[in-house]
């Protein structure tokens, strides 16, 4: 059983003992201690709650709206819904804040309660400090009975996300329903069932086949977005003749496609695209965490803007965003953060940005896929003993590497003209995980290992 409690939220693996799984007393004591937080920030009584489709999301929703209707709160109950539709409810529905059930693309034994403040983004450091240590005292009042709050489930949401994505004014629904595209749709038994033939369809998109559509929580395949868990998905497009595929991770805020030929066009490579077309029509400034494409840095940087690393972690990405007031950003998992619509990943205006782009480029997906430059990433670990020291680690690389370009803002990044490698401790396991990118595969590995010698060295120096 595994529980792991984070600044931005509380993820585990449902059953077990309370505090060493996510049991239905940590659900209780974390959600309460998250809305006494947002009581104290005065920002009004309302939260917002809605779940993916994994099997234990009924349970954890009524667990969490319980608990803040036991707080007084006004609670407004999504239902199935999505992380990004969440995330424009709580703006829309002007509320203290929202609660999202999801463990994104983990496996189905995982749930998780993302936190949001009341701009529907994530909450900060230090407000997720304050939640993890209130949780762990046990100091937290609830209502009286006559203060009591209620639970009120509204499903408009859907629509109106759908209409604000519509009105965005590089989204041409017009121009997507011309090209009669036919699309094959990977909804791996969650939400995205609902709601990505829903935006399709807004788009004029008629000939939808949705594979893995049973909103059931038992994933079909291992549900992160990646190549090697779309098979289906790849051979369906090859065979069914489509334009191509969409994929999308269980609470839909991460987005890869399918080329008409059934080869991935890469999951770094939607936000490529996406930025491609924005900064085609809006000049600015991209952002995206470190462990990116730099093929995002040369599409800005061909539009006259400039590119900007972030540390690794969606709400890293969003903070460094309005730093730099950038245009368009997210992760190069497949995650779109687009500020004229919200701070948030979001799959569903990635989809008709996209699509938009595709059909005013005259272009199949493959060829377009072609108009961009080829990197590759290679991603290794290494297993870390307790007693070794990492910050002396990584200070030894810095130093050996001096004469290169180094980022320190998270980890270490160090660049080998347009080739990089990025080294970081992970926040979930004792491990260094080693990102490296080049135009070939073969110097893409052999810069890791390269790296991953370095470190093995340093590390017997010290026994």
């Amino acid at each position: 059983m595994s529980l792991i409690k984070s600044i931005s939220g509380i993820r585990g693996t449902i059953g077990g003992n309370p505090g060493q799984g996510l049991t239905p007393i940590d659900i209780v004591k974390f959600t309460a201690a998250y809305g006494t937080l947002m009581l104290a920030e005065n920002k009004g009584k309302k939260i917002v709650v809605g779940r993916d489709g994994r099997i234990s999301g009924a349970m954890v929703r009524s667990l969490v709206t319980a608990t803040l209707q036991g707080l007084g709160f006004e609670v407004i109950d999504l239902g199935l819904s999505t992380t990004p539709t969440v995330e424009m409810a709580v703006t829309m529905a002007e509320a203290a804040g929202g609660i999202i059930l999801t463990a994104s693309h983990n496996p189905k034994e995982w749930n998780a309660l993302k936190l949001l403040n009341h701009e529907g983004e994530f909450i900060s450091a230090e407000i997720g400090a304050q939640v993890l240590e209130l949780a762990e005292s046990g100091n937290i009042p609830f209502a009286e009975i006559n203060k009591l709050g209620t639970i009120t489930e509204d499903e408009s949401f859907m629509q109106k996300h759908i209409d604000a994505i519509l009105a965005h004014p590089l989204v041409d629904a017009e121009a997507v329903r011309a090209k009669g595209y036919k699309v094959i749709v990977d909804a791996v038994n969650s939400t995205g069932a609902t709601f990505v033939p829903a935006i399709l369809n807004a788009l004029g998109v008629e000939n939808i086949t949705v594979l893995n559509k049973e909103v059931t929580g038992n994933f079909a395949h291992n549900p992160e977005p990646l190549p090697e868990n779309l098979r289906e998905l790849c051979n369906e497009v090859a065979k069914k003749n489509a334009d191509l595929g969409i994929a999308v991770d269980p609470d839909v805020d991460r987005l890869c496609f399918v080329c008409e030929d059934g080869t991935p066009f890469g999951e770094e490579y939607t936000l490529v695209a996406v930025a491609d077309y924005i900064l085609s029509k809006q000049k600015g400034n991209t952002v995206s965490n470190l462990s990116s494409t730099r093929a995002l840095r040369d599409v800005t940087e061909k539009h006259g803007g400039e590119y900007f690393g972030s540390a690794v972690g969606e709400v890293n990405v969003v903070k460094k965003m309005k730093e730099v007031n950038a245009v368009i950003g997210g992760e190069g998992n497949g995650g779109i953060i687009d500020p004229q619509l919200h701070y948030g990943r979001d799959a569903l205006v990635g989809i008709a940005l996209f699509l938009t782009h595709l059909a005013k480029s005259g272009k199949g997906i493959g060829a377009l896929r072609n108009t961009y430059p080829d990197y590759f990433i290679s991603k290794n670990k290494i297993e870390l003993n307790e007693d070794i020291d990492v910050k002396m680690i990584f200070e030894k690389i810095q130093k050996k590497y001096k004469k290169q370009p180094i980022n320190t803002e998270d980890g270490l990044k160090i660049e080998f003209d347009k080739d990089w490698v990025h080294l970081r401790t992970s926040n979930t396991e004792p491990i260094i995980r080693i990102y490296s990118e080049s135009n070939t595969e073969t110097t893409a590995n052999n810069i890791a290992k390269r790296i991953m010698a370095d470190i093995k060295e340093m590390m017997q120096e010290r026994v």
